[in-house]
């Protein structure tokens, strides 16, 4: 098994860097895979309906209307997928503040699986803007001022997806080979770090923010004026429990590039993983409970919208709280993933109230999304997916680094 990425091209030699950033660009393993099979025409519908979107307008391939101008596009590949890529920060935190080094062989794998739901959901939100060509109002803070929660967001998002790419570089560095520049980047690793940290408590909360506004509009068993801080809790533990599922997954994907220590390890990554997700919905739960006493909604959990509402903290809260207590004593590694994909599902349903579902609750009618919405939030999954693929497949992420950068570190 090669788990070392050999230096390719010195640090003065462009030509040589350009030559092989081309040849890195020709695709390696089989091409008809079951993914590939089942994502090429998903992305090729996806790519059609896009160019129809930017053509005829917004409400052409959507169900979005002056009335409802937020719908899946938001509420899960913005507000959702943010959540899930809080692993980043979440495990950051712990490996270079903590020193938690058992967790240092899945940072940067996290980190990328970070970096690409940033930019590519950050991307998405074009699809989601009338006029996209306004995307620089938030930026600048147009019309509605440097104080608006937007503005501020805009800025969280910009500048994390800025300290995550600076906190991946030396992987970049590695696999070009340019010794220098991959000292000097990972110099900047630690302010990076601490500064992306500082984004993400704030853009995650800032997030939930934006809803305090809607109160009106939002149903009272999801409204309340803590819905930040239940976002920021809740991104702890969709984060992790997102770095199980995807790092069960690149296991299996990419076995022949871990080393034989690193699989040695995952049991225990996932055991200590399992208990701090038990530890965070455990917070999440009490929380929600204190919120719902203090707002007195017992008459409310009477009623259809009730019985949705203890669905979502019973079976998607409690339970895999409970299941990853369970697994963490018994150390039972199928049962920890079986509680990150219910963990996960239970924040695409939070997540799908606060945005879609509860909002507008009482409206005449009602926004449900249409096919075309659907296929283009799978186009701009499945195509992350790829890039992520392309990625670990050339660049040092989840194998070893070469020895020479072992020696300048």
């Amino acid at each position: 098994m090669n788990n070392q990425v050999q230096p390719i091209a010195k640090d003065n030699d462009g030509q040589s860097i350009v030559r092989f950033v081309l040849s890195e660009l020709k695709p390696k393993g089989k091409i008809l895979t079951p993914f590939n099979i089942i994502a090429f025409p998903v992305i090729v519908v996806g790519i059609v309906l896009i160019v129809l979107r930017f053509m005829n307008g917004i409400g052409s391939i959507t169900n979005l209307n002056q009335d409802t101008p937020w719908g899946l596009w938001i509420g899960f590949d913005v507000v959702t997928g943010v959540a899930f890529a809080g692993g980043a920060y979440v495990l950051t935190f712990m490996v270079y503040i903590l020193k938690m080094d058992k967790y240092h062989s899945i940072v940067r794998v996290t980190v990328l699986n970070g970096f690409l739901a940033y930019l590519f959901y950050a991307g998405a939100l074009l699809l989601d803007l009338g006029r996209p060509w306004n995307v620089i109002n938030p930026i600048i803070g147009n019309s509605f001022g440097t104080s608006s929660v937007l503005f501020l967001v805009a800025w969280h998002f910009m500048l994390y997806m800025l300290a995550e790419l600076i906190e991946f570089s030396p992987a970049i560095a590695e696999w070009l080979g340019a010794r220098r520049a991959r000292k000097i980047l990972s110099g900047l690793t630690i302010g990076a770090v601490i500064f992306g940290i500082t984004l993400s408590t704030l853009h995650q909360s800032g997030l939930g923010a934006l809803f305090l506004m809607a109160k009106d509009k939002i149903h009272p068993l999801w409204y309340s004026e803590f819905i930040p801080i239940m976002f920021l809790v809740s991104s702890v533990f969709a984060g992790l429990s997102m770095v199980i599922f995807e790092g069960s997954i690149s296991h299996k994907v990419f076995f022949d590039q871990i080393s034989e220590k690193n699989h040695k390890a995952q049991t225990g990554i996932l055991q200590g993983l399992a208990k701090i997700c038990a530890g965070a919905l455990f917070a999440y739960f009490f929380l929600q409970l204190l919120v719902f006493i203090h707002q007195k909604n017992w008459t409310l959990l009477n009623t259809k919208w009730g019985y949705w509402y203890l669905l979502e903290m019973l079976g998607f809260v409690l339970l895999p709280m409970f299941l990853y207590l369970y697994s963490y004593r018994t150390r039972n590694v199928f049962l920890i993933r079986l509680a990150a994909i219910v963990t996960m599902l239970g924040v695409i349903l939070n997540r799908l109230n606060v945005t879609v579902i509860s909002f507008k609750w009482d409206a005449p009618t009602h926004y449900y999304p249409s096919w075309m919405e659907i296929v283009v939030t799978l186009t701009v999954i499945f195509t992350e997916i790829l890039i992520f693929r392309w990625i670990v497949n050339r660049m040092p992420v989840l194998r070893e680094s070469p020895a020479w950068a072992k020696e300048d570190h």
